[in-house]
């Protein structure tokens, strides 16, 4: 890819993100805080609609979602056919430029 096709389209609207703008595009937060934002906005959530609003795969979001529970940071429990998560309160974020700062912390500022 050249770097004429990532740039912005004449009609480019802030408010509508498509596939290709999207890809080319980079956030303050990784897709870990974007997955832990959407569950905590919906425990019920599903993967496949974390994987759409993130803008990432079903298979990331899975892989996501298996790093969260294993360092502790979500439970997860199967209702029927569904999962429904859980945070766990007060964890630590993991970066030392966030050190004293909880996971809480960082959804209560974003919602």
């Amino acid at each position: 890819m050249t770097y004429t096709e990532h740039r912005q389209p004449e009609t480019y609207n802030p408010g509508v993100v498509s596939e290709q703008m999207s890809t080319s595009r980079w956030t303050f937060l990784t897709n870990h805080a974007h997955v832990l934002i959407a569950i905590s906005r919906d425990p019920d959530v599903r993967q496949r609609d974390i994987a759409e609003s993130v803008g990432i795969t079903i298979g990331a979001v899975q892989r996501i979602v298996h790093e969260l529970e294993e360092g502790d940071y979500i439970e997860s429990e199967r209702v029927g056919r569904r999962n429904r998560y859980r945070l766990i309160q007060g964890k630590p974020l993991r970066h030392p430029l966030e050190a004293g700062h909880t996971v809480d912390d960082l959804i209560t500022t974003l919602d």
